[in-house]
This record gives C-alpha cells, structure tokens and sequence, in this order.
C-alpha cells in the first residue's frame, strides 16, 4: 500500500491526520479490526460537495438559472463522476478493506470510490473549514462542472422527471429506498410514486422498481421507465 503521506499533501492534511485514515476504511475493514469506518465522514462529505458544487455554480455560471444550475450539479455530484475524482486520487491504492471485500475486487467499485471522495472531503472540512474543502472540491471537479453547464440538459433520469414535474406544476415525485444485507455489502431497492398528490388506489399510481448495489444506481434507475422524463430529455435535447 502506499504511502499515506502523499495523499495527505495531495489533499491537503497533515501527514499524521487521523481524519484521512478514518475517510479511507470501509466498514468491511472496520468490523474486522473493530475501529471507526468512513461512513459517517460520507454522509457529512455527500453535504459538503454538494455545497461546494453548487457554490461554484452560482459564483462562475451567472447565466445558469436554478433549473440548469441543478441539471448541472447533478451531472457532477454522482456515483460515476465522484468515483473517477477517486480513481484521479488513487484513493483505490490507500482504501482499507476487509479480506472479503478485497477478493470481491472492492477496490473497483464505483461505489466505494466515490464514498471515499466524500469522506475525504468532509475530514478535510472538519480539520482545515470549509474554505480547504471547498478548494479541493473545486480543483478536483473544476473540470467536470465545465463541461456539464456547456450541455446542462444532459442529465440522469432522475433529474429530468424532477425538473418536468417542476417546468409542468405538479408535485414532484416521492422517493423511498429501502434495503437489505450487511452494511459492508448493502443492495438497495428504490421505489418510485410519480403521482404522489394522487390517492393510492390499485392502479392509479404510476411506480417504478428498481435495485442495486449503490444506493446512488438505486435511485436513478427506477425514472429510466418513465416516458415522461424519456420525452423531457428530448424536447431539452432538442432546444
């Protein structure tokens, strides 16, 4: 494994920092050696980056309204994209997994990178404030926000439902996740009511059923059947 201290510079901590190793240790590596994992650090980094994204929008994008400025944070602050900051890092080099995760290939997943990106970022703000992460936050995803508000109808799913029940007055769409398994290897099933002003009778509500191994993949899926955010995503494509 490498040596911590170079992240620590990269990113801006000490090199002794307890912080960045607690933002590294999946929680398969936690149960075994029965220490801290990154999952509170994730919850407070997912804050974090997403404030410094949308921060970044409104201050460099005044031309974007609120519409496109949350078209383009949600191109920027996802599985996909947070786990290629993390692959940008060589965050997979310094997780700390446990013997199973590591022969089930941890070390590539998406998931688990971009959980480490949030992590990272929020023992950043937690040891240096808020003006260190955002810093980091901006030079890691600089970039990618760039390209996002030069297109920012090219969105997930998810995204374009919420912004058609925006653009048309009607309620936007309820979200339920749900799941199941260990916390280290948690599937998650994502339930979908489009209409949910509507009174729930036996079909009279529009779902959508989804699972995955990422709680983010979860999430997103379930609007990819809805031909209504199919027809959003052309009429924006086509303006």
């Amino acid at each position: 494994m490498p040596d911590p201290s170079t992240l620590a510079v990269r990113v801006g901590l000490p090199a002794n920092s307890p912080g960045l190793r607690v933002a590294l240790t999946h929680s398969s590596y936690a149960a075994e050696n029965d220490c801290e994992s990154n999952e509170r650090l994730e919850f407070l980094g997912d804050a974090v980056v997403d404030l410094a994204v949308a921060d970044l929008i409104v201050t460099r994008y005044p031309q974007l309204d609120q519409g496109d400025g949350s078209l383009v944070r949600s191109r920027v602050v996802n599985e996909a994209a947070l786990a290629l900051a993390g692959q940008r890092l060589d965050l997979a080099s310094h997780l700390l997994l446990g013997r199973g995760e590591e022969k089930k290939g941890g070390r590539d997943r998406p998931g688990l990178l971009a959980d480490a990106f949030e992590a990272v970022v929020a023992a950043l703000y937690l040891e240096r404030g808020y003006d260190a992460a955002r810093a980091f936050v901006v030079d890691q995803l600089a970039n990618d926000v760039a390209v996002a508000a030069a297109t920012p109808s090219q969105v997930d799913p998810k995204a374009r439902l919420t912004q058609w029940t925006i653009e048309t007055g009607r309620e936007r769409p309820v979200y339920e996740v749900t799941s199941h398994g260990p916390s280290h290897e948690r599937s998650f099933r994502h339930r979908e009511d489009r209409r949910p002003g509507a009174r729930k009778r036996r079909g009279d509500v529009e779902e959508g059923r989804r699972g995955g191994r990422g709680q983010r993949r979860a999430g997103a899926t379930p609007c990819l059947n809805c031909p209504r955010s199919r027809r959003c995503a052309r009429r924006w494509r086509a303006t």
